[in-house]
């Protein structure tokens, strides 16, 4: 089976900026070869409190479905829901000081970019088991 290259980001909640601490709450994936923009997010409320306990986590999930809304073109998107593909994860992966944010872009090869995403969120994102 052949493999292409994808681009990868990990999707970071930094519930307070001025501390800089920061924990994985997704993973966006492009393969522009497969047509492929996916994503995978899981939001660890535990971890969140723990780096901070007044954080929104409700505001923070959305924040997060909203870039899953974006990678899957979903009507709730708007326009940024109906560019292309790599113009959709150019603009998801680009700098910001939010709450969310994307780290840096990192590439591989992949055969199956769906499973490959869902592996990137065990990786990645998802607790260690143990």
């Amino acid at each position: 089976m052949s493999r292409d290259t994808f681009e990868y980001a990990v999707l970071r909640v930094v519930p307070r900026i001025e501390r800089g601490e920061s924990l994985n709450a997704g993973v966006l994936m492009y393969c522009r070869q497969r047509d492929y923009l996916g994503s995978r997010v899981h939001l660890d409320v535990d971890r969140l409190r723990a780096l901070d306990p007044t954080a929104d986590a409700e505001a923070i999930g959305r924040a997060l479905q909203a870039a899953a809304d974006v990678c899957a073109a979903e009507p709730a998107a708007g326009a940024a829901g109906r560019e292309a593909l790599g113009s959709r994860f150019r603009w998801l992966t680009a700098p910001r000081s939010t709450v969310v944010q994307p780290g840096p872009v990192h590439t591989g090869l992949t055969a199956d970019p769906d499973a490959e995403a869902d592996r990137l969120l065990r990786l990645l994102v998802l607790p260690v088991q143990g």
